[in-house]
Order: structure tokens, then C-alpha cells, then sequence
């Protein structure tokens, strides 16, 4: 149990933490912040597609269909991971009640 002193002071230094870093203070309490931070797009996988359709192409050029085709639809569930990992919303962990999904 914290003295009445004590608990001034924490309360007087919450407020100036929530004064000088709202942002930080929001984190810290679940919310989100104003300005959600940006992703950035997952560049390996878009190498490794680009990459993959150019062996596709290589393959079906030198007359090895099937395999060419397994390249092509590897590259192409590639392709699907990038555009799902990137234009999906983070999930929040709450629902619009607050309440902790369960």
C-alpha cells in the first residue's frame, strides 16, 4: 500500500507522462494512437514471386509443362499471401465493446 505521499506523486507523474507522451501512454493502455504506424509491404515474398513466375516462364518455354504450371501456382499463392498479409486490418485483440475477445 502506497502512502498518501506516494500517491501524489505517482498521480502527479502520470499526468506528465500522459502531458508530454499521449501517444505512448495510449500504447501502454490498449488504445490505439492517432496515427496508426504504416506497413510496409513484405518485399521477400514479391521477390520471391517475381522470381518464381520468371522460372514458370523459363520452364514452360523449354516445354516442361508441369512443372512450369507447379511453379506458376506456387508463385501465384505467393502472390494471394502478399496482397491477404497486406491489406488485412491488425486485429485489435477487443471488440467494439471493449471487452477482451474470448
Amino acid at each position: 500500500m502506497l502512502s498518501r505521499e506516494d500517491s501524489r506523486r505517482l498521480a502527479q507523474m502520470e499526468r506528465q507522462l500522459l502531458r508530454d507522451d499521449p501517444e505512448f501512454c495510449a500504447r501502454m493502455a490498449g488504445g490505439l494512437a492517432d496515427a496508426p504506424r504504416r506497413r510496409r509491404p513484405p518485399i521477400s515474398l514479391i521477390l520471391t514471386a517475381v522470381v518464381a513466375w520468371m522460372a514458370a516462364a523459363t520452364l514452360g518455354v523449354l516445354g516442361w509443362w508441369i512443372a512450369a504450371a507447379v511453379v506458376a501456382v506456387c508463385a501465384t499463392t505467393l502472390v494471394v499471401t502478399v496482397v491477404h498479409r497486406f491489406t488485412r486490418r491488425p486485429a485489435s485483440g477487443r471488440t467494439s465493446d471493449g471487452d477482451p475477445d474470448i
